[in-house]
């Protein structure tokens, strides 16, 4: 793209601005009579069609203004990327909010979505921290009746895992206590490979036990995110992008098959430092579900021990300056959460 002169690039950025408020096409009148511009109409005209032709903004019809076009909005959220700030009221409020739940990774990542949904109001994803090698903490074996038990297992990154297991035999709930301790003492912080390694348990109990566990830690290894969070489908469903057009109502669909969900999640933060911040417009080229639609995307967590994701699906008109610095502080709280409960473990 070629370089812009100030006046275009405050043209620009007053027309991104007020069609993101309005949803309506800007015409060089109304930024004359709004903005009091010491420019005539017939200069702004003119500006505009130089982006028009430059591929930042496009005009709908022939007698309307203009819009931004993808190229236009991404030239928008770079001027403002690092200069977009929550207020300090709002980052007190979220945090005191945070304060006040649980000590609890589920209450937290339900948290996380509902303060998205409600500050960015568009539709918030979460994901729960995810282990980047499975490690087992603890287990728990609690006789339901007859020959069922529960068994609750919880890995160091916080995932916790629950499943219904038909013994053999009945067994006492003082024998699956003591084939409880016996593990927990045996496996504490081992890995998946660690724990494969170990030789073959002289209790029989024990020895079928360990290899439901092993099972449950490989599975969990192989998920590429943890249980993931939404909240917010009704704020977009009022928008006029979302309203009038079947196109963007697709992106909508995302959020009930979670496993392509999880496939744009995890393609999109692979390579992604914890604490960065990604801006998908219009599916880059590569979603077509996201062609009308933008996603803020951050990543959070503790390096080399649990991480996560979490962001907000909007119409490309979304509130970047309001959205961008939400998530990004969103990603910060739960950062020192993880790192000060699973970290400090």
């Amino acid at each position: 793209m070629a370089d812009l002169t100030e006046r275009q690039k405050t043209l620009l950025l007053l027309i991104i601005r007020d069609y993101i408020e309005s949803a309506l096409p800007v015409s060089s009148k109304r930024l004359v009579g709004h903005y009091r511009l010491d420019y005539s109409t017939a200069t702004i005209r003119n500006e505009m069609g130089v982006l028009t032709e430059l591929g930042y903004l496009r005009q709908p019809h022939t007698s309307a203004g203009r819009v931004p076009t993808e190229e236009g909005y991404r030239f928008f959220v770079g001027q403002m990327m690092n200069s977009a700030v929550l207020p300090e009221s709002v980052q007190h409020m979220i945090a005191h909010q945070f304060h006040q739940a649980r000590p609890d990774i589920d209450q937290w990542m339900t948290l996380a979505a509902s303060i998205l949904a409600h500050q960015s109001q568009g539709i918030s994803v979460v994901t729960a921290p995810h282990a980047q090698q499975s490690r087992y903490k603890h287990v728990e074996l609690i006789s339901t009746q007859g020959r069922q038990v529960l068994m609750v297992l919880v890995m160091a990154g916080g995932e916790v895992s629950q499943q219904i297991l038909t013994l053999a035999e009945p067994v006492s709930q003082e024998r699956l206590s003591q084939t409880a301790a016996r593990l927990n003492s045996l496996l504490a912080s081992l890995t998946v490979d660690e724990i494969s390694a170990l030789g073959t348990r002289p209790d029989p109990l024990d020895q079928d036990i360990l290899l439901l566990i092993l099972q449950d830690l490989r599975r969990t290894a192989s998920n590429v995110s943890g249980e993931i969070y939404t909240d917010g489908l009704t704020n977009v469903l009022s928008e006029p992008e979302f309203a009038e057009s079947d196109e963007a109502r697709r992106a909508l669909k995302l959020f009930e098959e979670r496993s392509t969900l999880q496939e744009l999640l995890a393609r999109t933060t692979t390579n992604s430092n914890v604490g960065g911040l990604q801006v998908l417009i219009g599916g880059e080229g590569e979603w077509e579900e996201l062609r009308q639609c933008s996603m803020v995307i951050a990543r959070y967590g503790v390096p080399g021990l649990a991480t996560g994701m979490l962001g907000v699906l909007g119409p490309m008109r979304m509130s970047y300056a309001r959205t961008i610095p939400t998530v990004r502080y969103v990603a910060g709280l739960l950062s020192d959460l993880v790192n000060d409960t699973i970290g400090g473990e």
